[in-house]
Formats: structure tokens, C-alpha cells, sequence
């Protein structure tokens, strides 16, 4: 579309060059007419005037008003001969003297009428005296004057003085022929210019009015902060290496709603909109995300960690300082808020949002009103503990990657119905370290192929060892690596009477790539009797034409949904909705994140088939 824009626009602007062009063509050659003809005319007047002064110097020796005075024969003569000269161009041929007041008055004048011998003459004096003072000869543009367009001077010089001066004027139709043959074109190209400038203020207009509709399409129309609409577009070409992100929470907003009424609320909502937008820059983007949630994204100034951090003590000390105004009554409220400093260590925007909004679950988990980051209120440290490549590279030489292994629980009979493998390495001071540590130094490198046919090898051993089912994680963007897909097709066939216990989770985010080839080695991985699971379905956008597309044989919900879901109406619905889906199709449900008992109810209640969270038990090196 936007390449067709562009054609049409070339091809507007390009007629728009030529209708211009062709104006100031013809303009150019009406100018270039006139000056052919005054150039012709020129040569011609030099010609009759050098003849006529050749004529005078023949028979006037010294004053010719004096010597014409007294011989009216030669006046008469010398008249006859200058209305030789007269024709249609040249209608007027005369001489005139300057008296001794000034005045310009006739010598001699070849219009073939009664002589006017010494008749006054009104003339442009300052340009006829330019011509005695510099005995030039001089041309005089008469185009204002009625059947006159150019007069031509030239002096009488007599004993090195100006005696008298001769006047040809030159009158020809062919200069008002031409204009008239060309003012039609003229008045057209006015019309089109005038439609030109209709269409381009029509054209402004509209653009004006698309780019209002837009933004209030991409606007949110109580706080004035974008909305998911223009988050859609975002995810499309943002830099996310570009950018840290916070997620903000309200805290305890639907107190404030239950309590106040939802006017109050609305009051806080912008209220709180405009507080973070004194606090962030001018390239900072502000995203209301959904109710009391607001997502911005902070531009990198800096390779400085602490960028975010520092914006996001701002806003909540400002939030919790405000002094929130309704009905005359002061409401006084916090905010927690939970950052993604380096986005650019996860594979996608959506995963890197959903980290920010992990952290924000923490600050209000541990308390509210605070900022918890991957690197908390010690960036530094948390930065530093960060493993290298080199460090992950030595862990596998040393077998110190392995598996923990938490159960997934038979939400019916309660029986483990199997185990999802947890990766994790050891340091060499024998510490636990969990993948958001090391597995984000590693991504896109032969590392992680090693990494990940290690953890496929553990699971097998495991599988051999303990026949039990076991899931491994992997991403879609691994089933789309030649390498890794080929490295997992390897392990298939060597562990093919094993292959049936193995169900592989791929992470569910918003956009799948090349998906008609994922579709492929999905069936061609099934073959083998491995099941398919999605994992996180519900984070961000949950894209509900992978049922069409993909063999799916389980569905894990999201955490984001399960961990508040006896007390979030949206949550209970939103998984109430996914579950009878996931019946119709005859896809297994998992309820992630299950850690308090009111949770665990509350999932049964819905009829989630099977079960995992810390309440039930924790990942563990060893299998039940």
C-alpha cells in the first residue's frame, strides 16, 4: 500500500513539474518572440536612422533650425525623404531640436502631413536629454502606449555638438497577436493552477483529518498516553535494544474505585498520566496498558543501567507525594513498578514486557509502593552476576548444567501426571543459578545448541531411568534453527522407544515467523510420538490461529492469569474462555503459577486438567 502511495504521489507531483514547466516554456518563448522582433526592429531603425543623419550632414552644415528656417525648399525635401522611410512598423519618423528654454520642437517630420516646422513636441525629457548629454543613441520601451511598442533616439551631432535629435518609433500588431494567441494558455494554466491548489489544500485537509483519526485510534482518551493500538504497531519496528522498560501498577486502584466511585478513579488515572509525563522525556513513549497499568519506554541515553531505575524512583516518590483531589476530598495513593533493563537479552519485545511485568508482580508481592528490577535496588551487582559466554562454555565442560524437575499435577486425582525439566547451572563455588542468568548470553551461539542437546540428553537419561513424561522448553525461533532442529531430530532417532514420554513447551508470544515451516517439523517431531505443548498462552497477545495451523496437544495458561485469578474477574474469565476452547479442541489445560490455596480452587472450579506451581511443590533436582 504505501509503496503505491508513493507511485501515486510521484506521478501528482510529476504532472504538477510539467504543468509548471510548460507555463514558464511559453512564457519563455513569448519573451523570446518579443526580443527577436525588438532586435529586428533595432537593426533595421539603426539602419534608417544612420541613413537619415548621412542626409542631414549632406546639405546642414551647422544649425539646422536655422538652415531649415531659411530654406523651406530643403526642409521640404529632406521631409520627403524621411516619409519615404515611413511604413505599417514604422508609422513615425521625425527630428527634433531643443530650443533655448528646453523645449523639444519639430525639425523635420516624415508622416507626409502639413509641416509642423517648429511646433513644441511633448516628450520624456529626461531620457531625450540623456541623449544630447551623452550623444548615445538610446531605445525607449513604449509598450504602455496605444499602437507604439519602442522608440528609437539617435543624436545629430553637428561640429561636436547636439543639434537635433531622430526619432523612429517602431508599432507593430504582432507583439499583441502573439499575446493574444497565447493569453487562452495563460487563463488554463491559471485554472489549473488555482484546481492544483484546491486539491493540495483538499489533500492537507484530509491529511490533517487522517492524522487526527489516528491518533485518537492510538490515544487513549482519559490519560492522553497511547494505547494497545499503537503498542501493536510499536512491537512491529521498535529497536528494542533501544529502550528499558517499566511496567506500573495503581496500587490498590479497585479500593479506590469501590470506595470513590469510578469518577474518582478516572481523576487518578489522568492525574497519574500526567505526573509520569513530567517525569519522562520528550522520547520516552507512555502506553496506558490496560486499567490501572501504564508501560514506558525509556529511550537509552546512556550505556548507564541505572537510567530506568533512577525514572522510575521519580514517578513513584512524585505519585506517592501528589495530593490527589475529588469532591474536595484528598485521596492519597502509591505505585509499584517493575523494569526490564536490557530487553535486547530477550528474543522478542513481548517476552521482554512480560519480564518488566514479572518484576512489577514482585514490588507488589513484596510490599507495593517500590521499584523492583532484574538488578533490584543494586544494579550493579545484579549486572555483574550475569554469566559470560565463557562461564556457560565452562559449566558444559564440567557438567555442571542440569535439570530440575517440578511436577505437573492430575487436577482430578491429584497423581503427578508428569515433570516439566527446569535448566540450571552450577557456579564453581558449587551456587544454583537459574537461566535468566545465563541463558540470555548465549542465545543465537553454538553454546546454546550445546546447552540444548545437553538438556535433551538429561531428559532421556531421566525418561530411561524413572519412565516418566518430562516437557522441555524451547522457543519457536529453535524450531526454525537448522541446527537446533536437526540436533533434536538426532536425539529422536537415537532415543526413538523414549520419544513418546518427551513433550516439548514452545513459548507463545505474539507474531510466529515462516510459520508454514514450523507447521512442518512440528508434524514431522509428532511422528515420533512427542507431544506438542504451548506454554505462557494468555501472555500479551494470544494468537488463536495457531489452533488452525499447529499440532497442539497441550495448553499451558499463562501465570500472569492463573496468580491472581481468585480475585481478578478479567483473569477468571479470560481462562474460563480458554478452557472451554481448549475442550471443543481436545487439547489438555495447564494451570501455571499455582501458589495459594484460594488458586488452586479456583482453577479446579474452572476444570483445568492439570496443575503446577510452588504451592503444590517446587522444582527439585530429583524425581518423586
Amino acid at each position: 500500500m504505501r509503496h503505491i502511495q508513493k507511485i501515486y504521489g510521484f506521478i501528482f507531483f510529476s504532472i504538477i513539474a510539467a504543468i509548471i514547466y510548460l507555463f514558464f516554456a511559453i512564457a519563455q518563448i513569448q519573451q523570446t518572440l518579443n526580443t527577436n522582433i525588438e532586435n529586428i526592429f533595432i537593426a533595421e531603425a539603426q539602419s534608417f536612422a544612420q541613413n537619415i543623419n548621412k542626409e542631414i550632414h549632406k546639405y546642414i552644415k551647422s544649425n539646422p533650425y536655422k538652415e531649415l528656417k531659411k530654406n523651406p525648399k530643403l526642409q521640404k525635401n529632406m521631409e520627403h525623404t524621411l516619409s519615404i522611410l515611413v511604413n505599417h512598423a514604422f508609422k513615425y519618423i521625425f527630428v527634433l531640436y531643443k530650443d533655448k528654454h528646453g523645449n523639444y520642437r519639430y525639425l523635420l517630420d516624415g508622416s507626409k502631413e502639413k509641416s509642423l516646422f517648429n511646433q513644441r513636441l511633448s516628450v520624456k525629457k529626461e531620457l531625450w536629454d540623456k541623449v544630447y548629454e551623452t550623444q548615445q543613441p538610446l531605445i525607449v520601451n513604449q509598450k504602455k502606449l496605444d499602437n507604439l511598442w519602442i522608440t528609437y533616439l539617435k543624436p545629430v551631432i553637428v561640429n561636436n555638438k547636439t543639434e537635433a535629435i531622430i526619432a523612429i518609433d517602431f508599432s507593430t500588431e504582432l507583439p499583441q497577436n502573439i499575446y493574444n494567441a497565447i493569453e487562452p494558455l495563460d487563463r488554463i494554466f491559471i485554472y489549473i493552477f488555482i484546481a492544483i491548489g484546491l486539491l493540495i489544500f483538499i489533500l492537507i485537509y484530509q491529511t490533517y483529518i487522517s492524522m487526527k483519526v489516528k491518533k485518537e485510534s492510538i490515544t487513549d482518551p482519559l490519560t492522553g498516553a497511547y494505547n494497545r493500538n499503537y503498542l501493536r504497531d510499536l512491537l512491529n519496528h521498535i529497536h528494542i535494544a533501544d529502550y528499558q522498560i517499566i511496567m506500573l501498577d495503581i496500587d490498590h486502584f479497585k479500593q479506590v474505585n469501590d470506595h470513590y466511585g469510578h469518577k474518582a478513579g478516572d481523576v487518578i488515572l489522568a492525574t497519574t498520566a500526567n505526573i509520569i509525563k513530567k517525569e519522562i522525556r520528550e522520547n520516552d513513549i507512555l502506553i496506558r496498558f490496560g486499567g490501572e497499568e501504564f508501560l514506558i519506554f525509556i529511550k537509552k541515553s546512556s550505556n548507564t543501567i541505572y537510567l530506568a531505575y533512577n525514572v522510575a524512583q521519580r514517578i513513584r516518590k512524585a505519585i506517592q507525594l501528589y495530593d490527589f483531589l475529588y469532591d474536595d476530598k484528598e485521596i492519597h495513593i502509591t505505585a509499584s513498578l517493575g523494569i526490564c533493563c536490557k530487553p535486547e537479552h530477550f528474543k522478542n519485545i513481548s517476552q521482554a514486557i512480560k519480564h518488566a511485568d514479572e518484576m512489577l508482580y514482585t514490588a507488589k508481592r513484596e510490599g507495593r509502593n517500590q521499584v523492583i528490577s532484574t538488578i533490584k535496588s543494586n544494579p550493579l551487582k545484579k549486572a555483574a552476576e550475569i554469566k559470560s559466554i565463557n562461564d556457560v562454555k565452562s559449566a558444559l565442560e564440567d557438567n555442571r548444567i542440569f535439570c530440575y524437575f517440578q511436577p505437573i499435577y492430575n487436577a482430578i486425582s491429584g497423581n503427578i501426571s508428569k515433570y516439566e525439566a527446569l535448566v540450571r547451572m552450577e557456579d564453581r563455588n558449587g551456587s544454583i543459578i537459574l537461566p535468566g542468568q545465563f541463558i540470555e548470553s548465549i542465545m543465537y551461539t553454538n553454546i546454546y545448541n550445546e546447552l540444548t542437546k545437553n538438556v535433551l540428553e538429561n531428559v532421556f537419561n531421566k525418561i530411561q531411568k524413572q519412565k516418566v513424561s518430562i516437557s522441555a522448553n524451547l522457543n519457536f525461533s529453535d524450531i526454525l534453527d537448522n541446527n537446533i532442529y536437526n540436533l533434536i531430530i538426532t536425539e529422536l532417532k537415537k532415543h526413538k522407544e523414549l520419544a513418546s514420554w518427551l513433550t516439548i513447551e514452545l513459548l507463545e508470544y505474539e507474531l510466529i515467523e515462516e510459520i508454514a515451516i514450523i507447521q512442518k517439523r512440528l508434524f514431522e517431531i509428532k511422528e515420533y510420538g512427542v507431544k506438542i505443548a504451548i506454554d505462557d498462552f494468555g501472555s500479551g497477545y494470544a494468537n488463536y490461529s495457531i489452533f488452525k495451523l499447529l499440532p497442539i496437544d497441550i495448553l499451558k495458561i499463562d501465570g500472569s492469569l492463573i496468580r491472581d485469578i481468585d480475585k481478578s474477574k478479567t483473569s477468571y474469565k479470560i481462562t474460563h474462555s480458554i478452557t472451554l476452547l481448549a475442550k471443543e479442541l481436545g487439547i489438555t489445560t495447564v494451570a501455571e503459577f499455582v501458589h495459594s490455596a484460594s488458586v488452586l480452587e479456583t482453577v479446579k472450579r474452572l476444570e483445568v486438567d492439570e496443575l503446577q506451581g510452588f504451592y503444590l511443590a517446587e522444582p527439585s533436582p530429583v524425581i518423586l
